[in-house]
């Protein structure tokens, strides 16, 4: 094949006219307008350039936020875009193994300014830390970028637009920030007010704004009363599916782990936060074992996992709490707690799991479903929020009221009938292939990337 043939292999000019940006549009007409070496090297030239994206993320630990970051970035590395991570704080003991990578460049600065004051000013502090790392970026880093992707805090936008070259920036919104905290004093509300009009004004300095769910853009729209004619498109978090397909290893991951004659596993699988409304499964265990025969009673077990941080308070003290739950509902015997577990260990929870228990109201998306589903697992989620777009109720699991009677009537009809049980699980994997297959959220990243790289 020659050089010419090679450079046009798989790009008619169809492609070319859909895909491909501006500068590469026109190096193609002049390539295919002459014959000379110049533009063939010109068109090679590029051809080989890289859209440069930078992430810009607050806390690269263990979460879904942080899933979605990770996964955006190595799909766009995978297309050939040049990426970058930069956030505030990274510990490499407790993260993503994807970020160990040498190729993935992440990038630290900040983490010497506190993330509250005496326990209180989160969201201030935060606010803070985003800033200084924008001011890094753009100031001192001497980082060429086109396309700047930030989720969570949008305050470190109009830090971004001091570039002496603009810049466009796409923020991802999974939830308004503004709803993640009460405003139970005068003091709260006070100290708020400043930090939720500037999260309403910042966010709208973006350039495209994407978000999670369709159950989010309605948020959106009723959150941000000034940014109700900006379209917010949706795209769905993906399934890295790489891990979940790595050969079965459960007997090694969980060992020690459960207590013998386990024959019924249910997993509970959240950050230790109280939002997450954990305590929701220990009460539906409970119920579940006084509804069943004593003889039916052994074997049942539940493993409540998740992430768990040791700088947060909050992890620290929802842990303790739900271990006295447990202990007042007489579960001691019949409940694992697992803080931070492995990729090997969560992989071998869910797929030896009977279903996940998914417990939060009105959750944003929520990826836990869809790595259960992948995993031929079923799931039993709360019926608000992103569950109602991820779970099909009956098909791949249940949508249920949040109430122990009826997390435990699901778990009970799992039990008594395991054909559905396998059923459901060979649905659930279909579902997630379908419709939040990692090539699918790279497809359309990739072209919002560069529909804003042109």
């Amino acid at each position: 094949m020659s050089l010419n043939e090679t450079c046009l292999a798989g790009r008619d000019s169809g492609t070319l006219r859909k895909q491909a940006p501006l500068w590469l549009k026109l190096e193609a007409i002049v390539f295919l307008g002459s014959n000379t070496p110049n533009s063939i090297i010109t068109f090679w030239i590029s051809v080989c350039r890289m859209t440069r994206v930078v992430f810009l993320h607050p806390d690269l630990g263990i979460g879904g936020a942080e899933r979605l970051v990770v996964d955006a970035a190595v799909a766009l590395k995978s297309r050939g875009c040049s990426v970058q991570i930069w956030t505030a704080h990274y510990d490499p003991t407790h993260c993503f193994s994807e970020t160990q990578d040498p190729n993935l460049h992440v990038k630290c600065v900040g983490d010497w300014l506190p993330t509250s004051v005496f326990g209180y000013l989160h969201a201030l502090c935060a606010y803070l830390r985003m800033v200084y790392v924008a001011l890094y970026l753009v100031f001192l880093s001497g980082v060429e970028y086109d396309v700047i992707f930030c989720d969570q805090v949008s305050v470190c936008i109009p830090v971004l637009r001091l570039s002496r070259h603009r810049k466009k920036v796409l923020f991802y919104c999974h939830f308004p920030d503004q709803l993640l905290t009460q405003r139970k004093s005068f003091l709260k509300k006070l100290y708020r007010t400043p930090i939720d009009w500037l999260e309403e004004r910042t966010t709208g300095m973006a350039d495209m704004i994407l978000v999670n769910s369709q159950f989010t853009a309605g948020i959106f729209r009723e959150t941000f009363h000034s940014l109700s004619s900006v379209q917010a498109d949706v795209l769905y978090p993906s399934l890295n599916t790489c891990t979940f397909d790595q050969p079965s290893t459960e007997a090694q991951s969980l060992e020690g782990l459960l207590p013998e004659g386990t024959s019924c596993l249910f997993l509970s699988l959240n950050r230790y936060e109280r939002k997450k409304n954990l305590g929701l499964a220990l009460e539906a265990l409970a119920a579940l074992r006084s509804s069943l025969p004593q003889g039916q009673r052994a074997g049942i077990h539940l493993v409540v996992a998740g992430g768990y941080d040791d700088r947060v308070p909050e992890n620290v003290q929802h842990y303790t709490e739900l271990k006295e739950l447990a202990a007042q509902l007489h579960l001691e015997d019949c409940v694992t707690f697992l803080r931070s577990p492995s990729d090997s260990q969560k992989v071998a929870l869910l797929r030896g799991s009977a279903a996940v228990l998914y417990t939060p109201s009105r959750e944003h998306f929520g990826i836990v479903p869809v790595e259960a589903m992948y995993c031929c697992c079923p799931v039993i989620a709360v019926n608000s929020g992103g569950p109602l777009e991820s779970v099909a109720d009956g098909e791949t699991g249940f949508l249920c009221e949040p109430t122990a009677e009826a997390f435990s009537k699901a778990m009970e009809k799992l039990i008594r009938e395991p054909q559905l049980r396998r059923d459901m699980g060979q649905a659930g994997r279909k579902r997630v292939q379908d419709r939040f297959s990692l090539q699918a959220f790279s497809d359309q990243l990739y072209g919002y990337i560069m529909r804003l790289s042109q």
